[in-house]
């Protein structure tokens, strides 16, 4: 099987079967964002708590690129102190831009094809700017 056949079956597994989809009965913070060039919308709640995220989930529609990315960057969160949360996004958008990076949670690295599909960056970025938002928030106040 070759690499590439490996990782569209990683984010079609995950845009069937997405991880942390729905939503907190108790709350949490909820940050809704679209991309209106192609429609991709969702809302990313968070618990945090003393820095750390404690928990994420997503709701949403958009294409496989888009939930696939929002699947896997609530799995890859959860846990993490803000600063780490924020180096995965950074080290997302060096993936996006065709730098060679590695993730902890594996699966991301699946999405490192669309760096050659300009149109779909801002699919597979959107849940990560979500998540860049709340943080910010969250440390606002």
């Amino acid at each position: 099987m070759q690499l590439d056949d490996l990782y569209r079956r990683v984010i079609m597994d995950h845009y069937k079967n997405p991880r942390n989809r729905g939503s907190f009965e108790d709350g949490g913070m909820t940050i809704e964002l679209n991309n209106p060039t192609c429609g991709d919308r969702i809302a990313l709640q968070l618990k945090m708590e003393n820095g750390i995220v404690q928990d994420a989930r997503f709701q949403g529609e958009g294409c496989s690129i888009s939930l696939s990315s929002a699947s896997m960057m609530t799995d890859a969160i959860k846990g993490k102190t803000f600063e780490q949360a924020l180096a995965m996004a950074e080290s997302f958008s060096g993936l996006m831009k065709g730098e060679d990076v590695e993730f902890e949670y594996e699966d991301i690295e699946a999405l490192s094809g669309v760096n050659k599909f300009p149109a779909r960056i801002k699919c597979a970025t959107l849940a990560w700017n979500a998540m860049r938002k709340g943080i910010d928030k969250a440390k606002d106040d």
